[in-house]
């Protein structure tokens, strides 16, 4: 088994949460309501790095017009 750099890296919970700045239970309540990507690795789960990435990706936000024309 080799490892290869260009692979994305699978976290724990404990990992994941420290990456984003939470406590352990914040990552399991995001598995648990399907908002982020995970993997089962047997009876371990895995969150991979870019599923936290893309969770944390800045989002444009909405300005008063946006909100009118949305209405």
């Amino acid at each position: 088994m080799t490892n290869h750099p260009d692979e994305d890296p699978l976290l724990d919970v404990k990992q994941a949460a420290k990456f984003l700045g939470t406590s352990e239970r914040f990552p399991r309540r995001l598995i648990a309501q399907r908002r982020i990507r995970f993997v089962r690795v047997g009876r371990f789960v895995r969150i991979p790095l870019s599923a936290l990435t893309e969770f944390i990706e800045p989002v444009e936000p909405m300005t008063a017009s946006d909100i009118w024309k949305a209405a």
